[in-house]
């Protein structure tokens, strides 16, 4: 394996790790203050803070607003769908704990990926097959034996 790839996967695997603290110190930041929504937003703010941060020091140059206009209205879903996964992060960590919130985005992720690859969506076609489906049943197993919802809440 090349150097590349072996550090991609120990990022990959490294964001992996604190995602489940992520939604900890959020719904604690929420417990501790308005709630939810309003720790929600401050994690984007401060993520925003941190992003333009590292956008000024890689002088990254932006796009004009010609260009930005231009792009696809549906481009900008991608901001929405990252503030619902962190503003329900927020709100179901307490309620599920960590790993099963975890637990369950990872199986939804795997259902969702899998339909986004077989119908090529923004990217070439990947065909469902049978392993792929034994696989993503595994997973869903899976998260359905940490989150236990067949037991009394403790």
């Amino acid at each position: 394996m090349n150097v590349w790839l072996l550090s991609s996967i120990a990022l990959a695997a490294l964001v992996g790790m604190v995602l489940p603290l992520q939604a900890l110190l959020n719904a604690r930041l929420g417990a501790l203050t308005q709630g939810a929504l309003f720790a929600s937003f401050v994690s984007f703010a401060v993520g925003t803070c941190a992003l333009a941060l590292a956008l000024a020091a890689g002088r990254t140059p932006w796009p004009t607003l010609r260009e930005l206009v231009a792009l696809p209205p549906w481009l900008w879903l991608g901001g929405l769908i990252g503030a619902a996964f962190v503003f329900s992060g927020t709100l179901l960590v307490p309620r599920l704990g960590a790993a099963g919130l975890i637990c369950l985005i990872v199986a939804g992720q795997l259902v969702g990926s899998l339909l986004v690859d077989h119908f090529g969506v923004l990217s070439p076609s990947r065909p469902i097959d049978a392993t792929r489906i034994v696989g993503a049943l595994l997973v869903c197993a899976g998260a359905l034996l940490v989150v236990r919802p067949w037991r009394a809440a403790a």
